[in-house]
């Protein structure tokens, strides 16, 4: 089960990487914030941006992980400008960026006035944002492995991944986002000029990916 939800995975992310390419067309010059990556290289889809952008120097990496000095970002990666912060405030100037790419990670930084926040320095700091999502409506939770249980209300869900012992799934780790919640966290962001696109697997929509425009 799963080494599929990794394949399901790394499908979905190269599909997203290459609508990315197409309608984002960032030229070799373009700097872009990368918001969440991960020291752990857990697997082929994990830091895809890195793994497949052609202009290392030109990402600076954001999360709030440490980059180790020895560990496997800073080696597999070592154009790559690392920034550990606090999950708040990006300590970045207005329009630093010319885009901002995240990929599944607006659905782990915590309840709404976080994601809201998310999007609003996603905004304040990058010309141009790219960032995806699951949708909470697909049958199968790539993150737990479970089928249907995320469909439930939160507590009711959390309650059970500790039966389940996934413990680590619950709180703020996870807050999945159906499309019109996402739609509303971008307006109250202040998002106006705002895209939407569906990425269907077997008859469902898997995830989205989000294009917000200045």
């Amino acid at each position: 089960m799963m080494n599929l939800a990794n394949k399901i995975s790394k499908f979905n992310r190269g599909r997203k990487y290459n609508h990315f390419l197409q309608t984002i067309k960032p030229g070799i010059e373009d700097k872009i914030l990368d918001v969440g990556f991960t020291e752990n290289n857990y697997s082929e889809e994990a830091n895809y941006l890195e793994k497949h952008y052609p202009y290392q120097k030109n990402i600076t990496a954001l999360g709030i992980e440490e980059a180790r000095e020895e560990g496997d970002f800073r080696t597999l990666y070592p154009q790559v400008t690392v920034i550990r912060y606090d999950g708040s405030l990006f300590p970045f100037e207005n329009d630093t960026f010319d885009i901002g790419w995240s990929n599944a990670v607006i659905e782990h930084v915590g309840k709404r006035d976080k994601q809201v926040l998310f999007i609003k320095e996603m905004l304040r700091t990058c010309k141009v944002v790219y960032f995806t999502t699951p949708n909470r409506f697909f049958p199968f939770d790539l993150h737990t492995k479970y089928p249907f249980i995320h469909w439930l209300p939160k507590k009711q869900f959390d309650g059970i991944l500790h039966i389940l012992g996934k413990d680590w799934a619950t709180g703020d780790y996870m807050n999945l986002l159906t499309q019109k919640q996402i739609i509303s966290i971008c307006k109250e962001a202040g998002a106006t000029n705002c895209s939407v696109k569906c990425n269907w697997f077997l008859g469902f929509v898997m995830d989205f990916s989000i294009i917000i425009r200045k």
